[in-house]
């Protein structure tokens, strides 16, 4: 029996994890191996990281983490949890079960991407999500956004700040005149008639080929892909959703508790909100409220 099982490995569930660890928690991190950033050559603006490759980052802290007698890790899928009163039992894709006192699960979400032909094997590299993440190493570049959702135009509002913009509504997605005004003083082009592919050496991107024949010239888009829970665990425990602007995410108080007393959700898959840094430290609460809690028991 641990006193905490982490599902997910990636920046929030190593940050929940080695907060267990150090306070001496029997903790047990598994994880598939499978992180939503693999697609990405780099982090930025990720606090000591800067440029350095996820799986990297990722290697490091599970090298730190195992210098805790207390914690071990697993690399397999953990693909039931059951409620057994106040503990839980893991079960995982090669047949071994564990026990736990509290679970934290920090398994992401999954992404939807335009049906675009050229998107998917752009993912992470010419098209993009966050211009926080990504944005000043596509600087001073010809830059889209490809809309998916009523944020984009927001997200169009803020990419000027990087390169010169085009907003391509895809035809559906309108600016209404107040957004109309704000993305003509930001400088911003609005493209009505849609994108129908990307062109260029995959993942370079040298311009998106338009419904009508045209060619617009651009170094890289920004998207909002659809996103989802990546795992029904949380789901399948009962734990309350909630809609974002682009998908829905699970219910947590400031700590990470969800409706069900004894699990935590951290990182994106409790956050509309996706970035790396956010994201660990959402795990650093979770860590310390399961922690806690194990305390008052």
């Amino acid at each position: 029996m641990y006193d905490v099982i982490v599902i997910g490995g990636s920046f929030a569930g190593q940050a929940a994890a080695i907060q267990l660890a150090r306070a001496r928690m029997s903790v047990l991190l598994i994880d598939a191996g499978l992180p939503r950033n693999r697609f990405a050559d780099a982090s930025h603006g990720f606090l000591g990281q800067d440029g350095k490759a996820p799986n990297t980052i990722m290697r490091e802290a599970t090298a730190q983490l195992r210098r805790y007698p207390n914690a071990q890790i697993l690399q397999n899928d953990a693909q039931k949890v059951a409620r057994n009163g106040k503990t839980f039992t893991v079960s995982l894709a090669n047949g071994a079960k564990f026990q736990t006192k509290r679970l934290i699960l920090a398994t992401g979400v999954s992404d939807t991407l335009p049906d675009i032909p050229g998107v998917a094997e752009r993912w992470g590299k010419t098209v993009l999500h966050c211009p926080y993440c990504h944005g000043y190493e596509i600087r001073n570049h010809q830059l889209g956004i490809i809309a998916t959702n009523p944020m984009s135009i927001h997200q169009a509002t803020l990419i000027p700040d990087w390169g010169p913009t085009t907003y391509f509504t895809q035809g559906i997605y309108e600016p209404d005149p107040e957004q109309a005004m704000l993305l003509n003083k930001r400088g911003v082009v609005i493209e009505r008639t849609p994108i129908i592919s990307l062109i260029g050496d995959a993942p370079g991107l040298d311009a998106v080929k338009l419904a009508d024949g045209r060619l617009i010239e651009v170094a890289a888009v920004f998207t909002v892909p659809k996103t989802r829970p990546a795992s029904p665990i949380a789901e399948d425990l009962g734990c309350i959703l909630e809609n974002g602007p682009s998908g829905p995410f699970i219910k947590v108080d400031t700590w990470g508790a969800t409706s069900v007393s004894g699990v935590y959700v951290t990182g994106d898959a409790a956050n509309p909100m996706h970035n790396a840094t956010v994201a660990a430290a959402s795990g650093v609460l979770a860590g310390i409220a399961a922690h806690q809690s194990l305390a008052r028991a």
